[in-house]
């Protein structure tokens, strides 16, 4: 005889996802007492704490992060089941995750053709570095993830999806730029550590031996243009994200050498455990990877 149930899992759920009782109740629909009440019988079942009190909270302990992680999983199947039985109308919740310049220069098609085929399934979408998403994911915190090259995702399916080409900038004031040792002592502006353009930059300026000033990280591309413009220092960022931004008429642009200039955005996910949802969206991405000639579906190494 099973212990738990859908009900059971979607409470755990949503204490943990909306950090308390008292808001998982009102998202659910239930009175707080009713909650408590289901979290003990769950917990009496199993033989063990699922939450743990901290001050007028509750916090989830290893078991309750563990069945977390699985609820979102069996959730998600049983969103994909219903979903089966309505003529492969796909409906249910896309949790993923993606890289800033993606999100805002790349996503927004891509997104809305994946709209218009299935417009019962919503996206939940967040952004990080690619190290911050990878973790995510490795969490199942996000079912997917768009990062960039390098990254470091062994055990993971990867999708190539988007090239990009990565500019210098500098202020205006700035001579060209043609090596590492034209910028001489210089701050870099970028993401924080675990941004992969970054370690691009910081890379080409080792191999010449130049050392930076120092870094300032901000968590946004405006941020990073507006303090490159104002003469702080320079940054790397994609020619995409550059062209969308009326910041960029104000520092100048310097082309990187080929082996750091370009680069691959790639969609990972967990092997075996792509949803429906996940599916249709790599079939969007796909007919777009086909249109550019980029091959698709390759496991993921360095």
């Amino acid at each position: 005889m099973r212990n738990i149930d859908l009900d059971d899992l979607e409470i755990v759920h949503a204490v943990i996802a909306h950090g308390g009782v008292a808001r998982a109740a009102q998202a659910l629909h239930r009175v707080p007492s009713n909650v408590t009440t289901r979290i003990k019988q769950l917990e009496a079942r199993l033989g063990v704490a699922l939450f743990a009190r901290r001050g007028r909270g509750l916090a989830p302990t290893a078991e309750g992060r563990l069945l977390h992680g699985y609820a979102e999983r069996l959730l998600r199947l049983a969103d994909e089941t219903e979903s089966a039985l309505r003529a492969g109308r796909l409906l249910g919740t896309l949790r993923l995750g993606s890289l800033e310049s993606t999100a805002g220069s790349r996503l927004p098609q891509v997104l809305a053709r994946y709209n218009r085929a299935h417009p019962a399934v919503r996206i939940e979408l967040v952004t990080g570095t690619t190290a911050a998403l990878i973790a995510r994911l490795a969490r199942h915190d996000i079912e997917a993830a768009f990062v960039s090259e390098p990254f470091c995702a062994p055990g993971l399916l990867a999708q190539p999806v988007f090239e990009e080409e990565l500019v210098l900038i500098s202020g205006g004031g700035v001579a060209a730029v043609s090596s590492p040792p034209d910028l001489g002592r210089t701050t870099l502006i970028a993401f924080a550590s675990g941004c992969s353009y970054r370690r691009r930059l910081e890379e080409w300026l080792a191999a010449a031996g130049v050392l930076p000033e120092g870094v300032l990280e901000f968590a946004s591309y405006p941020a990073i243009v507006a303090c490159v413009a104002a003469g702080t220092g320079v940054a790397v960022v994609p020619r995409s994200v550059l062209a969308g931004l009326k910041a960029a008429e104000s520092v100048r642009q310097h082309a990187l050498p080929p082996t750091f200039a370009y680069s691959r955005t790639h969609l990972l996910w967990h092997p075996g455990q792509a949803s429906l949802a996940l599916q249709g969206l790599r079939a969007v991405l796909a007919d777009g990877c086909r249109e550019a000639g980029v091959t698709v579906a390759a496991p993921a190494g360095a």
